[in-house]
Parts: structure tokens; C-alpha cells; sequence
């Protein structure tokens, strides 16, 4: 039998892809949101099972871990709510608050590297610059208060919403192993092995190490910021620290958050980023190796590729823009690892069907 050619594997291949993209779309699109509450129930579940697996390796039972760490896990949610959540509030509503006169200290700033560039004899026509950052910010502003209207609005969908993701979790919990082999079993046996322990170790280690590291990188940079009297920062040190989830984020509210503090103050703004580069290097330099290692195995380069794409294709699909980006990093590492396998010939790939006509 004569194997049909690579390119036109491929290029059979590629539309029937396309075609089953498509339709998995329509029918995802259609059950919005719970798509993209099993996937946070699902990325919750991973997280929760590794420090299950911990306590059943001292001795507990599985029953009596997932108990201890689904009520600790309740117990530090609940003191988030009623201790952090109200300091942040009220930290973000002094800062839009504040809003107008950072505007007006970031329009003296323009003004004054207009009167500097015409000093020095250089082209400087920052008008238009000013007034789209006025625009800017003042949009910004109002879509920012009518989130938070609609958040206050809609406390009971929210609350239906994380009761859901939680207990959808704790089942998932519960039923780890089974529901790993039977998903494992519609795959054919030269995969099997390969994806379930590739998917076991870089969802597990990449959003476990990324979690711990966005918790250390908070409480240090709180610690800072506070010693400091860093205004905001509380709400500073929780947005730099949470926005590690994602690749190369924590470095642009880093940036985004010295400059809101340097149009009124540049000490202050230079204090705030020179305290998250130097707290934010010790975690990257330190922490971040022993506790993660290689695990992504992405060139930077794929990672800024996989983002975008994963945003995008995470609002196609319905499951949402901040889900996408929190899983297009494993997912393209996965995808990586697999292909890798494949073209090394670590595993056998299906035969491909006589060419028509072939004895």
C-alpha cells in the first residue's frame, strides 16, 4: 500500500479540525457561563489535590484531607471577605476618588515636556496627547464605575455563580482518579500514559507554583509597601502580585501602578517601583526556580504568542478573555511537549489509510 503524502494528510486534516472548532463553538457558546465555571471548578479541583495528596501521604484518609483542606480553604475565603475585601474597596474608591487630581498632575507633567522640548529647539506639539489621555482616562473611569455598579447589582448571580464553581469543585475533588481513567480511556494506549502525565505535571506545577508565587509576591510587597506608606497599598501590592498569574503582566501594572503615584508624587513613585522590582526580583531569582524549575518549557517568544491567542480564543469559546490567558500558557506548553513526542517518534502514529486506487 502506498501511504498518501505528508502535505496531504495535513491539508485533509486542517479543515476537518476546522469544522469540529467550529461546531464545539456553537455548542459552548450556547450553555454560557458554564463552560468557563467547570473550568474554574476544574483548575480549583487541581490546586486543592495537591495539598490532599500531601496530608494522605502523612497518614489521613482521602475523605478526612479533602475535608481539612476544603475547610481551611472556606476558612481563609472567609477571612479574605471580611477582612482584605473591605480594605480593598475602600482603597479603590479613594483612588477614583483621587482620580481627577492625578489627571490634572499628569496634564501639568505633558505641559511641562512641551515648555522643555520648545526650550530646546525641539518639534513638541503634546496637545493631542493630552486631551486623548483625558479621554482616555475619563472612559476608562466610567467603565470602571459602571463595573463595579453591576458587581453591587448582581450579588446574588455572583454569589449562585462561586457556590457553583465551589461545590462543582469539591465533586470534582472527590472523584479525581476516576474521572482522570475515564477520560483517560476514549484516548488511544500510545498517548494515554504520555498525556495524562504530561497534563499532570504542567497544570498541576504550572498554576500551583504560579498561585504560591502570586500569594508570596502579595505578602511581600504589602510588607514593603506598608513599612513604606506606599498610599494604596494594600490595593498596589494585591494587583502586582495577583497579575503574576499571567505571564509578563505583573511587569506592566508594575509600571502602570509607579506612574499613577509619580504624576502627584515621583518620590513616591519611584519608591513603589524600585520596593516591587527588588521584592519581585528576590521571588523571580530565589523562590521561583525551586519552586517551579522548568515546568512551561516555552521560549519567551511562544509565550507572547500563546497569550493573545488564548484571550481570543477563550472569548470565542465562550469560557471568557482572563480564563484564556490563564490557560493558554499550559495548554501551549502541553501541545509543545505532546508534538515534541510525536516527531521524536515517541509514540506510533495511526497508519494512514491506502491511497484510492492503491492494490
Amino acid at each position: 500500500m502506498t501511504p498518501w503524502p505528508a502535505w496531504l494528510r495535513l491539508g485533509l486534516l486542517l479543515p476537518v479540525l476546522g469544522l469540529n472548532a467550529f461546531v464545539l463553538r456553537r455548542l459552548l457558546v450556547q450553555f454560557a457561563p458554564f463552560p468557563g465555571l467547570f473550568l474554574t471548578a476544574a483548575l480549583i479541583a487541581f490546586l486543592l489535590d495537591l495539598p490532599c495528596r500531601w496530608l494522605s501521604h502523612r497518614g489521613l484518609t482521602r475523605g478526612w484531607a479533602i475535608a481539612t483542606v476544603v475547610l481551611m480553604t472556606l476558612g481563609l475565603l472567609v477571612w479574605a471577605a471580611v477582612a482584605l475585601v473591605p480594605l480593598l474597596i475602600e482603597q479603590l474608591s479613594q483612588l477614583i476618588s483621587a482620580s481627577p487630581s492625578l489627571l490634572m498632575a499628569a496634564e501639568q507633567w505633558i505641559d511641562r515636556g512641551q515648555l522643555w522640548a520648545v526650550d530646546h529647539g525641539l518639534p513638541a506639539d503634546f496637545a493631542d496627547i493630552s486631551s486623548d489621555l483625558v479621554s482616555q482616562f475619563s472612559r476608562f473611569a466610567t467603565q470602571l464605575s459602571q463595573r463595579l455598579l453591576g458587581l453591587l447589582g448582581a450579588t446574588v448571580g455572583t454569589t449562585i455563580n462561586v457556590v457553583i464553581v465551589l461545590v462543582l469543585a469539591v465533586f470534582l475533588l472527590l472523584g479525581a482518579d476516576s474521572i482522570v481513567d475515564g477520560l483517560a480511556r476514549w484516548l488511544p494506549d500510545r498517548w494515554r500514559s504520555l498525556v495524562k502525565t504530561t497534563l499532570e505535571r504542567t497544570f498541576r506545577g504550572y498554576f500551583a507554583g504560579q498561585v504560591v508565587l502570586a500569594l508570596i509576591l502579595s505578602g511581600g510587597q504589602l510588607l514593603v509597601f506598608t513599612t513604606l506608606k506606599i498610599p494604596y497599598g494594600v490595593l498596589f501590592a494585591v494587583l502586582i502580585g495577583f497579575t503574576t498569574l499571567v505571564p509578563y503582566a505583573s511587569a506592566v501594572s508594575i509600571v502602570s501602578v509607579s506612574a499613577v503615584l509619580a504624576v502627584q508624587d515621583p518620590r513616591t513613585g519611584l519608591e513603589l517601583l524600585a520596593a516591587a522590582i527588588v521584592v519581585g526580583q528576590i521571588v523571580d531569582q530565589v523562590i521561583q526556580p525551586r519552586l517551579m524549575g522548568s515546568i512551561v518549557g516555552l521560549q519567551p517568544a511562544w509565550l507572547l504568542i500563546a497569550l493573545p491567542i488564548g484571550a481570543r480564543v477563550g472569548a470565542l469559546y465562550g469560557v471568557g478573555d482572563l480564563l484564556g490567558l490563564l490557560l493558554a500558557v499550559p495548554v501551549a506548553s502541553c501541545i509543545k511537549t505532546l508534538a515534541d513526542a510525536a516527531k521524536a517518534g515517541d509514540l506510533k502514529l495511526p497508519e494512514s489509510p491506502p491511497a484510492p486506487g492503491a492494490p
